[in-house]
């Protein structure tokens, strides 16, 4: 993937969130292949260009998570294979900071080698912005030690999710509606941490205002946020 040219980060344009308006009502090939310069303009490009400017804010700070303008981004093409929507693009542009490890620490599931590992992500959508990350979608084993860990020590789970920095960034751990409805089998359905042995995603996010996506500042409020979420990406990078 071609990283832009001008890759100073000076905010997304109010044009590239009316771009995602209009394909949100044009999603077909004849509308967006004509306007695919636009698009690279206004979203593919500038999204890069905050990679990278995240990952300087990364380093600098030292947080142990890596912001990649060649793999971070997701790709504005939409898997149809196995949908019954067959909408070739999606509304949205969104990239994945992965955990890369602390100097010192076994980094744990790298994001680079599997998608569904801990790491943070951005999300750009009318009327939808925000900032969060965790662990979506992830394999059996990753998310039995999960519930192991949690109930060997909820405690220490919750020192992590309810500490000053986190909860007045994220509120708590989310619920993304796909939790099961009983706890698991083999586990106290008692346990004080019913609610997160439920879960089958361990994720938590935050919204964002248009004006943050719209300024030069927005891989400070990133950096920001992923800092007070690092002891629960650490926490989750070291299972499984």
């Amino acid at each position: 993937m071609a990283v832009a040219s001008d890759t100073t980060f000076t905010g997304f344009r109010p044009e590239a969130i009316q771009f995602l308006v209009d394909l949100a009502d044009n999603n077909v090939r004849e509308w967006f292949q004509p306007r695919k310069g636009e698009y690279e303009r206004l979203l593919k490009e500038p999204l890069e260009a905050l990679c990278l400017a995240l990952d300087e804010e990364f380093r600098s700070r030292g947080l142990p998570l890596r912001a990649d303008p060649s793999r971070s981004p997701f790709r504005i093409y939409r898997d149809t294979r196995f949908s019954k929507d067959k909408s070739p693009y999606k509304t949205h542009v969104a990239a994945s900071f992965g955990w890369a490890g602390d100097d010192e620490e076994v980094a744990g599931r790298s994001h680079t080698e599997n998608v569904h590992a801990s790491g943070g992500y951005f999300h750009l959508q009318p009327g939808e912005i925000f900032v969060g990350g965790g662990v979506w979608h992830p394999e059996p084993s990753w998310l039995k030690a999960f519930r192991d860990r949690v109930v060997d020590d909820y405690e220490g789970f919750q020192e992590i999710v309810e500490a000053p920095g986190f909860r007045d960034t994220f509120g708590t751990v989310g619920d993304d509606g796909e939790s099961l409805k009983r706890v698991p089998p083999g586990y106290p359905p008692d346990h004080p941490a019913a609610d997160l042995l439920r879960k089958k995603n361990v994720t938590f996010g935050r919204r964002l205002a248009d004006v943050d996506a719209l300024s030069p500042r927005l891989p400070t409020v990133l950096a920001d946020s992923f800092a007070a979420a690092t002891p629960l990406l650490r926490y989750l990078a070291t299972l499984g």
